[in-house]
């Protein structure tokens, strides 16, 4: 028996150990089984949502920032290659247009040619004539200190549409006899039924007559131009020619093209009603009543064979309305449905003339008249 087991003697010691209280323990001390510690853990929260759930939310959220990015990257890409300013034309054709020049937009550079609208009619070459209705601008650089985006202003100079309200008819121009070296060179190759814009710098523009309409050296202009019809030099009658066997009515001898003919009148007393011979049938557009053709014409007095006007010799074609009583009845009736290209005979007694009243001092009240007609163009609107 140990010295320990004997009665009397000396107690065994036993280890003291204090228990702590649970409210003391720290969280990373105690963490009950089975439960995440937190932050750290590595330990994952039961989760709520299935495993194709969850699959399905990291495709959807990987789908959302893909077109985020995308959407992103196309901004960006359309921001750097945005198209610059432009001037900006809109409108009806043959109606006066709206024109923009955006102050953001500064000229400079060479002449520069657009086509707003694109027609399908002939072609302009130089020497060419060209009947056109026109709008065109002042255009200068400028600077505003407190807007760094303003780089230009502008101001309209001058509008054939508000002329022609006035009562001033728009001239046509001779392409490279314009006085304008950026607007002759810009128009060839255009078309009628076109509307050009056309940005002309200072050393193609009025030059020294520019400052009569307020310009300075360094001003540019820009016109926008509808092209209604176009003329060649020297164009005649363009189409199959017939036969005019009828020994009381005028012969008529072609000379060539852009010349006058020559009409001789027959020995014969003048017809009472009004006649109309095709010579010439043109392979043109039909005229209609309202439209405005382009013409050459020559008028003879069938008494006396005297010219009394032509517009061959003037040298520049004719527009006339048709079918609306603002030229002599002959004409209307004469030229209407008559086909672009066409060269016509029209023998107009004094009722399809100038009247009674004729006009003086040439055409008496009971004069005949003969005039032979090229028709060469119709005037788009």
């Amino acid at each position: 028996m140990s010295e320990d087991d004997k009665p009397g003697g000396k107690p065994a010691i036993k280890a003291k150990a204090k228990i702590p209280n649970a409210q003391n323990i720290r969280s990373p001390e105690f963490t009950p089984h089975g439960i995440s510690a937190g932050r750290g853990s590595g330990l994952n929260r039961p989760s709520a949502l299935t495993a194709k759930q969850a699959r399905r939310r990291r495709i959807l959220v990987i789908i959302t920032l893909v077109v985020v990015a995308a959407l992103l990257g196309g901004f960006l890409w359309w921001w750097i290659n945005r198209p610059p300013p432009e001037i900006e034309v809109t409108g009806k054709f043959a109606s006066e247009p709206s024109v923009k020049i955006p102050t953001d937009l500064a000229p400079g550079g060479k002449r520069k040619v657009s086509t707003a609208i694109k027609g399908d009619g002939t072609k302009i070459t130089k020497g060419d004539i060209v009947y056109a209705q026109y709008v065109f601008y002042q255009w200068s650089k400028d600077s505003d200190e407190e807007d760094g985006s303003k780089k230009s202003k502008s101001k309209k100079l001058a509008s054939s549409y508000e002329q022609e309200t006035q009562g001033r008819p728009t001239q046509p121009l001779t392409i490279g006899d314009s006085g304008i070296k950026g607007f002759d060179e810009g128009m060839i190759g255009q078309t009628s039924g076109s509307r050009v814009v056309l940005q002309i710098p200072p050393s193609e523009g009025f030059g020294e007559q520019g400052s009569q309409l307020g310009l300075t050296k360094s001003d540019w202009v820009v016109f926008v131009v509808d092209v209604q019809a176009v003329v060649h030099k020297n164009q005649g009658p363009e189409g199959a020619k017939k036969e005019l066997d009828d020994a009381k009515l005028p012969k008529v001898e072609d000379k060539g093209a852009g010349k006058a003919p020559k009409v001789k009148i027959p020995d014969e007393k003048a017809p009472e009603k009004l006649r109309v011979e095709t010579l010439v049938e043109g392979k043109g557009p039909a005229l209609a009543k309202g439209d405005e053709a382009v013409l050459n014409y020559q008028g003879t007095i069938w008494d006396s064979g005297k010219e009394f006007d032509s517009s061959f010799k003037s040298g520049s074609p004719a527009k006339f309305p048709i079918g609306t009583g603002k030229t002599v009845p002959g004409f209307d009736k004469g030229l209407t449905g008559a086909k672009v290209g066409s060269r016509v005979l029209l023998v107009l007694p004094p009722k399809e003339g100038y009247g009674e009243k004729g006009m003086p001092p040439d055409i008496k009240g009971d004069d005949t008249l003969v005039f032979v007609v090229d028709i060469l163009a119709k005037i788009k609107k």
